[in-house]
């Protein structure tokens, strides 16, 4: 998971440096890559596959496609997009690499990509000036660093969130995280949603992150969620390992007694309910916090179209995954900010990042708000300065689908509640 915590101040110093040093020389100009009309512009987007965590093969899926889709229109202006990927590993080194190969390969952006290790990735970018746009959001410096341009509210929001959708109807909250720093953080964001609602603090169960095993946890929050008349809720935030966890929790939870499940997109998705059963999905009732509207919805036409026509076979690009959506919202981003230059100016990366630091909000088809980086549009989240987006959207499982929640705020925007939340890193 995410390591939430304060930036090393010697290692923002020595971005700071090389940032300077690399503006002196010149360095970030795409030669060859870069220009006017009929040239290339390159960007990467990395993520994880075939680890033993988490993996999202959708994102890179979804770059490829959207670059087939773009280049088939003649590209973003008359410029072809190049689009590499880079498979991260889930490791530092692994994110190491995938920055250093969009550097040599004069990537004017990072775009769509997911990596816990941020401080891997983030330095080399930053001293070359790449902006790094529509990360997943699940690294701090994500929402730190002056060169990130997140589309969401990355996990803080939703664990807020499913705090704020869980608060209207559990009398007590256990949450299952990982016992990692990342995991850390979860029940103070959490705790922080409760309180909207004069709820109590969630009972925190910790547990290992790569775990085949989740019997004791189980046993843990059924007793945490079974006592006394009212009713009790569970929520487990374990990636990947979520699936294991409630199936461990549904077998031990003998009794019946059915506690309220919930979970945030990311650990529980369309796909994830279609493969536990569908109808019959332990996950059926859950209720789930997400950044984006359910896969359903009107909106995601556009993308569900260049997937049907350029990820025709490839099953890793599903349209209801959470990071196949980001990617294609990340892209968007881009697609609106290279549209803002001329013709015949050339295209680098510092001009990808100032165009984004100083331009009118980019509209995402009304998948997220008017998105801008802009420093009046900063909002005052301890350790996320750079979270430009709260909003979250409630769901529930029900006959085996993702569906918005009825009978309350079908949204909310979490941006004010972070801000008087204890600082989680």
């Amino acid at each position: 998971m995410t390591e939430w915590r304060r930036t090393a101040p010697l290692t923002r110093t020595l971005a700071a440096t090389a940032m300077g040093a690399c503006l002196v020389a010149g360095c970030g100009v795409l030669s060859g890559s870069s220009g006017g009309s009929g040239s290339t512009i390159t960007v990467m987007t990395f993520a994880p596959q075939n680890t033993n965590a988490t993996n999202m093969p959708g994102m890179p899926g979804m770059a490829k496609a959207y670059e087939a889709w773009v280049n088939s229109k003649g590209g973003i202006n008359g410029r072809k997009l190049r689009v590499l990927t880079c498979n991260e590993k889930n490791t530092p080194t692994g994110a190491a690499d995938c920055a250093r190969k969009a550097i040599d390969e004069k990537a004017v952006a990072v775009v769509g990509s997911y990596s816990q290790h941020g401080r891997a990735f983030m330095a080399p970018l930053e001293a070359e000036g790449i902006p790094f746009i529509g990360g997943y959001g699940v690294s701090s410096e994500e929402f730190q660093s002056t060169l990130s341009y997140p589309v969401n509210g990355g996990q803080p929001a939703l664990l807020a969130g499913a705090g704020q959708q869980l608060g209207k109807a559990c009398s007590q909250v256990a949450i299952v995280r990982p016992d990692t720093l990342a995991g850390d953080s979860m029940p103070i964001l959490l705790n922080a949603g409760l309180k909207l609602n004069k709820a109590p603090e969630a009972n925190d169960i910790r547990a290992a992150e790569d775990s085949a095993d989740y019997i004791a946890q189980a046993r843990e929050a059924l007793a945490d969620s079974s006592g006394g008349k009212d009713r009790g809720c569970v929520t487990a935030v374990l990636g990947e390992r979520t699936e294991t966890f409630f199936d461990a929790f549904r077998r031990e939870d003998a009794k019946h007694k059915n506690p309220q499940i919930s979970s945030v997109l990311g650990s529980v998705s369309q796909a994830v309910v279609d493969r536990t059963g569908g109808r019959e999905s332990p996950f059926e009732g859950a209720y789930v916090t997400s950044w984006y509207p359910v896969s359903t919805d009107a909106l995601w036409e556009p993308m569900r179209k260049v997937i049907s026509a350029h990820a025709f076979g490839n099953s890793a690009v599903d349209a209801d995954d959470s990071g196949t959506q980001t990617t294609w919202i990340a892209y968007t981003v881009l697609s609106e900010a290279l549209k803002r230059f001329k013709s015949d100016e050339d295209v680098t990366a510092r001009k990808v990042a100032r165009m984004l630091n100083q331009g009118e909000p980019v509209k995402t088809g009304g998948l997220t708000p008017d998105l801008s980086w802009r420093y009046k549009d900063m909002r005052a989240v301890a350790g996320f300065p750079r979270m430009v987006n709260g909003r979250v959207n409630f769901q529930v499982v029900q006959a085996g689908r993702l569906v918005a929640q009825q009978g309350g705020e079908s949204s909310m925007d979490m941006t004010e509640t972070l801000e008087q939340a204890p600082r989680a890193a």
